[in-house]
């Protein structure tokens, strides 16, 4: 029977390394070395270089660095510029204008980055410059673009779905098929909240554009399209099954240096500046992966999965009870730590009550990645909320802060949508698979 005290010190201890700004995977594996030690001894140690084989062993994860590099190799082909330009010539005019395009922007671009704080980053140098000088409101600019950053790690290919898949066996093509629709529904719900504001508030948007032509609209798909293609094929040779998601993401990225080509954005600089910014983004990555997959290891080992399985059903909580539960624990935890590190800290020792409790693991990832949404966009520690304002350079974050208050509701609502309505993640994935 694991010692359930002894559990709580060390994840409340692994938590408080986080949040005093220790690495996140320092902070996961010292946490496993003093279990290790704590109640085993240093013998249990040595199978540490096993556990790291087998992790770094998994054909998956080959799909990281891939998918890494095809969000920052579209990055700097100068996609962005003419995709932004050409949502706005088909969204400029909704009630919201330009707002509109920040939620679209940041949806196709998610769909071929799979990276949130790439998705602020990009779009926010982008958005501000232009929105600022039509006179929108700044606060509902800086909340929009936030917001609509956060679809990067729900809409498919997403680097957090491939770790949850990694982390409990969960199908890679199930998940990207199961964040489709509730991708495409948040982003109609950011929509509608925009619509609904500028209706109450007119000042939220400044100038509208004059009406495009259907001329000027099918011009504009040429700006559209090619982001779109790569998504298309990378997710269509994926559910195809004629490629793994590792294969697809290869597609991807020569699709992705051939869009660059045909941008005349393709140089050797630019391809070492993309190489290097992957190479480091996956070498934080997986080092947080072995480190989660050490921490699993000595859980098991210490029987914490059965024993709290035991207690969850001595509680007899029902199944909407205990969702209920992880949503006040992860909407607190969520603002306080970073989104990596709650997935990979709280998945080994959640996942096995999932299971018990008969939630389908698909759902649960999909439910898992919509709080870790809210976790990106909720103060004092939302990733995205500091990304939008270091772009912005000025002013107070505070301002983000009140920005980002309505579309941290509407993701409330999308999340209680796919509790109550979970067909919303398995209708799709289900009827493919």
């Amino acid at each position: 029977m694991a010692d359930f005290t002894g559990v709580t010190i060390g994840f409340v201890l692994m938590l408080a390394m986080m949040a005093l700004g220790l690495h996140v995977a320092v902070a996961i594996f010292l946490t496993s070395v003093l279990a290790a030690l704590v109640y085993f001894g240093p013998g249990l140690l040595d199978t540490f270089a096993t556990q790291l084989w087998a992790v770094m062993n998994d054909f998956i994860l080959t799909a990281i660095p891939l998918f890494v590099l095809l969000g920052e190799l579209l990055m700097r082909a100068g996609v962005t510029q003419r995709m932004y330009s050409g949502m706005s010539t088909w969204l400029g005019r909704l009630p919201g204008g330009l707002l509109h395009t920040n939620i679209g922007a940041s949806g196709l671009f998610a769909a071929v980055s799979g990276s949130s704080v790439a998705t602020a980053a990009t779009i926010s140098t982008v958005a501000l410059p232009e929105l600022r000088s039509r006179g929108y409101n700044e606060r509902i600019v800086l909340g929009s673009i936030a917001a609509g950053s956060t679809l990067g790690i729900l809409i498919p290919p997403s680097v957090n779905l491939i770790i949850y898949g990694a982390l409990t066996g969960a199908s890679i093509g199930q998940l990207f098929a199961a964040g489709i629709v509730p991708g495409l529904m948040l982003i109609g719900l950011f929509m509608m909240a925009i619509i609904v504001m500028s209706i109450i508030w007119p000042g939220t948007s400044g100038a509208l554009d004059e009406p495009a032509t259907m001329r000027q609209k099918l011009s504009s798909l040429s700006s559209l399209l090619p982001p779109l293609s790569i998504f298309v094929v990378v997710m269509g040779v994926i559910y195809t099954g004629w490629a793994t998601p590792t294969e697809a993401a290869a597609i991807g990225d020569i699709m992705s240096v051939g869009l660059a080509a045909w941008n005349r954005a393709l140089t050797i600089p630019m391809l070492h500046d993309a190489f290097l910014s992957t190479v480091r983004t996956t070498a934080m990555i997986l080092l947080i992966i072995v480190a989660a997959f050490y921490l699993k290891f000595i859980i098991g080992v210490l029987g914490v999965p059965q024993a709290m399985t035991s207690f969850v059903a001595d509680m007899d909580l029902t199944p909407m009870g205990f969702i209920f539960a992880l949503v006040i624990f992860y909407l607190i935890l969520g603002c306080f730590i970073e989104t990596l590190s709650m997935l990979v800290g709280t998945v080994p020792i959640v996942f096995p009550l999932v299971v018990h409790m008969g939630l389908d693991p698909v759902w649960f990832g999909i439910f898992l990645v919509l709080m870790m949404e809210l976790a990106l966009i909720t103060p004092p520690v939302g990733m995205n909320l500091f990304v939008v304002q270091g772009v912005r350079g000025r002013g107070s974050v505070i301002d983000v802060f009140y920005g980002i208050i309505p579309f941290v509701g509407v993701v409330l609502l999308a999340v209680a949508l796919i509790v109550f309505f979970p067909g919303i993640v398995l209708w799709l994935p289900n009827m493919m698979f």
